[in-house]
């Protein structure tokens, strides 16, 4: 397979039957010529689209060649002119979306209790967003296209594919019903109906992916659902690599791609973001992403650990878009000097946070991320700490501290991890309901038991010299509701302030809730041994409301637990820091990035101007290793360093949007 290319671009072509004359202005030199131009040195192609077509000369399905394509050689030609220019071609082809089955083959969709199509997308029709069930006569006409386009494209030239949506729906076919029963799943339970649904997609890849290792063992494979996370844990032994969908304009939004990220990068595969060059969505035609939003996005993939792909379509006429292109050639460049620094970079990490996504209940679980996760990664991000997102069987030990956001289950196995790792010196932090057994109230790793959920919809903290240091000595708000513990064998760090009552019945006060009354409340925060407890949703108050307080009382708690931190700096907390380790040159690489997101429209958050930082101080912990030369990279200019007792400090006189740091030992 190789080593996994780092400027990619994924090209879409979904294309109407509507359209005449597709691909009549394709020319292969052309298209190989200002792919080089851009510094693209892998594209994913066209063996089918949504709308059902195929853009190769089918053997088997010669029918199903898009009725207006020009050229039926145009996939074959793509593949070609790219190879001999060292540039690879993944092919695309549909899974679970497909106009034509959806017009042509209904048995083949699935559908609700009610019998009625499911539509994940929720678009009024004209649509391809039918979801196709896998349990149906489909799949083997699947197998059969895949067959088919190894038959005719030769395994000897296909480098991949990419086989997109592949979602978990609560199908209640006839074919899945027969499929649940002797497994034990109930199918008027929608919640066994996608636990099911879950088991099926692992069954499908696996079996696809042995189809395909059959016949093109070296291919590159990877099952595109839109979001990678700990639901799809079981099936990423069928995938040689991940690709993070995450356009931010386009409905994914800036949380996504690093909190998805972060997890990714502990799964022990290569992976690539995704982002896309239009202004908002796919098939956003004629549109341009900001510069300053695209350099972000694909630098940001850099920081983590991550190659790029930046997803286009091709105009039906065949013809790649120069202003796309330039716009990409000019983020690709950068991306080519950078990528010696990037490649096979291991991130450095202090920090794990257990996912709430592992703890969502079928019913609950979609794409969205946890409101939780979302508030823990801006905090540590706002605050430069070096983290890891990871789900419970990821191995704990290599990190200094393990932080447990507001929504982590109890379950058992997870308690006895957990308590493992304290006992070899780690240290925790959990808040709200995490690992409390709210149904029995025993005994927790945080020295507390849970009582009842507090009677105040909204209370207060009171900070102190412990935690919340640089806060006044005064009453701060809650915006959500708490936990209510007692306190067996721990030390309490900050109190709970009672309101003078909710509003609800006849009290009310003033226009929200009513102020303290200074009565002291439940513990707020608690510390047994290296484990501290925060009795607020504190992560998802700050993703909800950005309480700077809430940051301010977290960063106490964490500094102390961890009295070393890998990465400080004195510049604003719009700047992201993401130190990385490449061992075979015994050096680090910290990534610094500093773009500020904007919503200035109704809809997406972009990103338009760079605003460059001056003087910005760093001190990096360095323990006994000997630092030998500071550099930013790929320029090589030599930073002025100072070491001193397990510290590295430096000084950057300039940053403007991304800086890297070549800390050589």
């Amino acid at each position: 397979m190789g080593e996994l290319r780092f400027r990619q671009i994924h090209l879409d072509f979904h294309t109407s039957e509507y359209i005449p004359n597709v691909a009549k202005d394709f020319c292969a030199e052309d298209f190989v010529r200002t792919l080089e131009q851009a510094n693209v040195d892998s594209i994913t192609c066209f063996a089918r689209c949504h709308h059902g077509w195929l853009y190769y000369p089918s053997k088997k399905f010669p029918e199903l060649i898009h009725p207006s394509l020009t050229n039926h050689n145009l996939l074959p030609e793509q593949i070609e002119a790219c190879h001999r220019h060292n540039i690879k071609v993944p092919i695309y082809t549909t899974v679970q979306w497909d106009g034509r089955v959806m017009r042509e083959h209904p048995e083949w969709l699935a559908v609700d209790a009610d019998g009625e199509y499911i539509d994940t997308q929720g678009v009024p029709k004209p649509h391809f967003y039918y979801t196709i069930c896998l349990n149906s006569g489909y799949r083997a006409f699947f197998k059969e296209h895949l067959q088919d386009i190894i038959d005719v494209i030769g395994a000897e030239n296909i480098d991949g594919f990419f086989m997109d949506i592949l979602f978990k729906t609560d199908c209640d076919c006839p074919h899945c019903q027969a499929k649940m029963k002797p497994l034990g799943y109930d199918h008027t339970k929608k919640s066994d109906r996608l636990a099911y649904s879950l088991h099926m997609l692992e069954e499908f890849k696996t079996e696809i992916t042995a189809f395909i290792r059959d016949r093109v063992p070296k291919a590159e494979i990877f099952y595109n659902s839109s979001h990678v996370g700990p639901a799809s844990r079981n099936s990423f032994k069928d995938y040689t690599h991940l690709e993070l969908e995450s356009l931010p304009s386009g409905g994914w939004g800036y949380d996504h791609f690093p909190a998805t990220a972060r997890y990714a990068r502990t799964l022990g595969k290569d992976f690539i973001g995704m982002t896309g060059k239009f202004h908002t969505y796919w098939g956003d035609f004629h549109s341009l992403k900001n510069k300053a939003a695209l350099e972000f996005e694909c630098f940001n993939m850099l920081a983590m650990g991550a190659g790029c792909s930046i997803g286009d379509q091709l105009h039906p006429s065949g013809r790649l878009s120069k202003g796309s292109y330039d716009l990409i050639g000019h983020v690709y460049s950068q991306v080519k000097a950078k990528e010696p620094y990037c490649k096979r970079a291991v991130p450095k990490a202090e920090i794990a946070v257990l996912t709430p996504e592992e703890f969502y209940t079928e019913e609950e679980h979609d794409l969205g991320l946890p409101p939780a996760l979302v508030g823990a990664v801006r905090m540590l991000q706002e605050l430069s700490y070096q983290f890891d997102i990871i789900d419970s069987t990821t191995p704990m030990d290599s990190y200094s501290l393990i932080l447990l956001p507001d929504d982590i289950l109890f379950r058992k196995d997870v308690e006895e991890k957990l308590k493992a790792y304290i006992a070899k010196g780690g240290k925790v932090i959990g808040t709200y309901h995490s690992c409390l057994d709210t149904e029995n109230g025993s005994d927790s790793i945080y020295g507390v038991s849970y009582e009842r959920e507090s009677p105040y919809y909204r209370d207060f903290i009171l900070p102190n010299d412990t935690i919340g240091k640089e806060l006044n000595r005064e009453e701060y708000v809650m915006y959500l509701r708490a936990a209510q513990t007692r306190v067996k064998d721990a030390e309490v760090l900050m109190d709970s302030i009672q309101p003078y009552f909710n509003r609800e019945g006849k009290t009310f006060c003033s226009h929200q809730h009513a102020p303290s009354s200074g009565r002291k409340g439940y513990a707020a925060a608690t510390r047994k041994g290296n484990v501290i407890y925060f009795a607020h949703p504190v992560f998802r108050i700050y993703r909800k409301n950005c309480a700077n307080w809430c940051k301010q009382i977290m960063k106490d708690a964490i500094a102390l637990l961890l009295p070393q931190k890998l990465v400080s700096h004195n510049g604003p907390s719009t700047m992201i820091t993401s130190l990385n380790r490449q061992e075979s040159q015994n050096r680090d690489i910290l990534h610094v990035l500093h773009y500020i997101t904007e919503k200035r429209s109704e809809d997406i958050y972009t990103i338009e101007d760079i605003l460059p930082l001056y003087d910005v101080s760093f001190q990096l912990f360095v323990g006994e290793k000997r630092v030998q030369s500071v550099q930013t990279v790929p320029e090589n200019t030599p930073v002025p360093f100072e070491q001193k007792d397990g510290t590295l400090n430096f000084t950057l006189p300039k940053i403007e949007g991304h800086t890297l740091v070549d800390i050589q030992y």
